[in-house]
């Protein structure tokens, strides 16, 4: 009976070596991919800590060799600053509540029942978002002059809603439809309400989900410019993408300096929101875990 010897290290050695070369190459263009993403924020912070007249040398400084933080510093003292910030936490916080609770009746609406009219639904839920912004302005903007939300939170929130909420319904749908029947029917012979079972079985286990749809909803809430641009009529009433835009306005020449340290302020609130909701996240997953 004939055997086979196994292949002795000196074999295997290329084998291994050429894989590893492989993965080398690999990591080294994961790695220039990864600092060309993140030259725009590097190039931002750059140009924020640079003063205004070594800012427009050429060439540019790719390092601010005497770094100042006086371009932070002339924000932080101004009060229409603070003044939108919190104009634009009010108004972004209302959207993503009303959003995410609006969404999660019509996504278990959409996935658990079965109605009349359901396909259609969920086809308008896509269309709607297909309609460009701008073509709604005017209708938009006659809408609140009537009922008096012009400059208002209240106003710009319902606006930001009828923006995020299409995704957000889709995006939780998927979350929804992923949540077997099956425990939702156990809970019910078990003695649970049709509501009950849906806020003890099912409401835990889209943890991910409304975290996941919340972010979406700030996100775009947030940074949204045109709609806040074109409803807020008032000079005192502002989010910080339009006071941006009027900061840099403001100056004979535009103040690039201002500017960048005016967009990376904005940006610490997005970034502490990803540092507390990676952490949600991972719970959320966890918690979701059921044992067979």
């Amino acid at each position: 009976m004939a055997t086979t010897e196994a292949p002795t290290p000196a074999a295997r050695r290329p084998v291994t070596t050429a894989r590893g070369r492989h993965r080398r190459l690999w990591n080294v263009v994961a790695l220039l991919f990864a600092a060309l993403w993140a030259f725009p924020v590097y190039w931002m912070l750059n140009s924020a800590l640079m003063p205004a007249e070594r800012l427009r040398q050429n060439p540019p400084l790719l390092a601010p060799l005497h770094p100042t933080l006086d371009s932070f510093a002339g924000i932080l003292t101004d009060r229409v600053f603070w003044t939108s910030l919190g104009f634009s936490m009010a108004v972004t916080l209302l959207a993503v509540l009303v959003s995410v609770v609006g969404a999660t009746l019509a996504a278990v609406t959409l996935s658990r029942f079965r109605f009349g009219g359901r396909r259609a639904a969920i086809v308008a839920v896509l269309v709607i978002q297909m309609i460009p912004a701008e073509a709604l302005f005017i209708s938009q903007y006659r809408m609140l002059d009537g009922w008096g939300l012009l400059n208002s939170v209240p106003g710009l929130s319902l606006l930001y809603v009828g923006l995020v909420l299409p995704f957000t319904v889709w995006m939780l749908k998927g979350f929804v439809d992923g949540v077997p029947v099956g425990l939702e029917e156990a809970a019910t012979v078990d003695g649970c309400s049709r509501i009950g079972a849906f806020f003890r079985v099912t409401f835990p286990l889209l943890g991910p989900g409304l975290v996941a749809t919340g972010v979406f909803g700030f996100l775009v809430a947030w940074n949204e410019y045109t709609l806040a641009f074109v409803m807020l009529a008032s000079g005192d009433r502002l989010t910080l993408p339009v006071w941006l835009q009027t900061f840099s306005s403001n100056v004979q020449e535009t103040d690039w300096s201002g500017v960048m340290a005016g967009s990376s302020l904005i940006a610490v609130p997005v970034i502490v929101l990803f540092l507390l909701v990676q952490n949600a996240m991972t719970k959320g997953m966890v918690a979701g875990a059921v044992k067979g």
